[in-house]
């Protein structure tokens, strides 16, 4: 009977095994780059070893090496070594087209990342959008890749969704839905000294699944967060989560004047799912006014995204009281500043460069945890940027970009002996309030808004 109970067993295990791998299929069959196209730059590729190895170039732009054949939705792996800290990636749903920047490939990049911010497996939206997920809100994920080693990756493409592993740790979660289908490429990236050319980064195994999928794919870890940037939309995990949209997108449900009892009937505009503040000279809340919740708030993470024009200032502002000041200018509350710190005056006023974009307003000066990332922290004039607060009784953080800039506690002494070295030193017992209204400014700059939301912590 054991005899018998061990062949049905094995049986059925290779049964399993022989049905899980049929819906595999091999991109790269391991002896010519057939089904491949070389597009944009000159770094060479070729097989070597049943390996694609990809070598960098002085001189060249970014390379990419893709499929013949556009994909939508899948599940691909794939194993991948750098030899040397070299730059590279893996582009999927992506496109070159003459009709955007000459035909350069652009489109959803799985990072490749050697650096010391250690983003690997990241999403990056190559020449196109920057930084759709970084990891530094995952520090599991960054210690995923292994320099000099061969690293296994999964990306599952469905629908809107993008998930990514190395080495079986979960890396990215994101939710886009800007492009749905395109091919996949390997990256060479440009390099800009001598002896960096020669480098290589070598690829195997690469397969994809795209049937079947649903009852492939893994189970997320709920420790990694989840990145969303439909527009005024709330994914099924936001909603399994307990996220409010503050704004819908299309109304001013929800909204008023912080000195009125109505929305303000001019210097605000709704258009094309984008709530936009209008420009009116520059001054402090002398056209529409600033805009307020109809609630209050106390602990809490708000997310929204902003774009600003050149010279521009605003900012989100918690722990509002309307009350505090009736007279002219803005509303009284904890401020994260919103600014063109190029072009504003405000970025050299201050202390320390406490007016810059992201700071606590006149009292911390925004600064990522790491030098090394301060460059990757504003996606420029025109596009899309997104702040998050987060208040957790005293503690309370500033994120820009999904990078922490900004962190304090505001029930201590260090936080009163800030307060008094700042404009707000008049205000008795400022931003020591245990709720309050979220601000949306107007200071007299053309700034947009979007998915504005909103988590109630207990």
């Amino acid at each position: 009977m054991k005899t018998n109970y061990l062949i049905v067993s094995v049986s059925l295990l290779l049964a399993f095994s022989s049905c899980s791998t049929d819906n595999w299929q091999l991109l790269f069959n391991g002896e010519n780059l057939e089904g491949w196209t070389q597009i944009n730059g000159e770094a060479k590729y070729f097989v070597e070893n049943g390996e694609i190895v990809g070598e960098t170039l002085l001189g060249s732009p970014n390379s990419f090496l893709c499929t013949e054949k556009n994909y939508s939705d899948f599940i691909l792996e794939f194993d991948v070594l750098l030899e040397a800290p070299v730059n590279s990636g893996v582009q999927i749903r992506s496109e070159s087209l003459g009709d955007y920047n000459n035909g350069r490939v652009h489109g959803y990049q799985i990072e490749i990342d050697p650096l010391e911010r250690r983003w690997t497996a990241g999403i990056y939206d190559e020449a196109r959008r920057g930084w759709l997920y970084n990891l530094e809100r995952n520090p599991r994920g960054k210690e995923a890749f292994r320099m000099g080693e061969w690293n296994h990756f999964r990306v599952e493409a469905v629908g809107n969704s993008i998930r990514t592993w190395v080495n079986d740790i979960q890396c990215a979660c994101l939710v886009d839905d800007m492009t749905a289908s395109g091919f996949i490429g390997l990256q060479v990236h440009n390099i800009s000294k001598k002896d960096q050319e020669g480098q290589k980064i070598r690829w195997k195994n690469i397969r994809i699944m795209t049937e079947d999928l649903e009852s492939h794919r893994l189970q997320p870890d709920p420790e990694v967060p989840e990145i969303s940037y439909l527009k005024n939309i709330l994914t099924d995990r936001e909603i399994k989560e307990g996220w409010k949209l503050l704004w819908d997108g299309e109304t001013t449900a929800g909204w008023r004047g912080a000195k009125i009892e109505h929305f303000p009937e001019e210097g605000w505009e709704i258009k094309d799912g984008v709530l936009t503040v209008l420009e009116s000279g520059g001054g402090e809340s002398e056209n529409g006014g600033d805009i307020i919740t109809d609630k209050t708030f106390g602990n809490f993470i708000l997310k929204l995204d902003f774009s600003i024009t050149e010279g521009a200032n605003s900012g989100i502002k918690y722990f509002v009281d309307p009350e505090l000041n009736k007279g002219p200018g803005s509303a009284i509350g904890c401020e994260f500043q919103i600014l063109d710190n190029k072009n504003h005056p405000d970025a050299k006023m201050g202390t320390a460069g406490n007016r810059t974009l992201g700071s606590l307003y006149d009292i911390i000066t925004a600064q990522a945890s790491t030098d090394k990332l301060n460059g990757y922290m504003f996606n420029g004039i025109g596009t899309w940027n997104r702040a998050m607060i987060v208040v957790d009784g005293c503690n309370v953080k500033h994120f820009l970009n999904n990078i922490k800039v900004v962190e304090y506690e505001r029930c201590s002494q260090n936080w009163k002996d800030m307060v008094a070295n700042s404009k707000y030193k008049d205000w008795p017992d400022f931003g020591e309030a245990k709720e309050g209204y979220i601000l949306l400014q107007d200071h007299g700059n053309t700034v947009s808004f979007k998915n504005i939301k909103i988590l109630e912590l207990k």
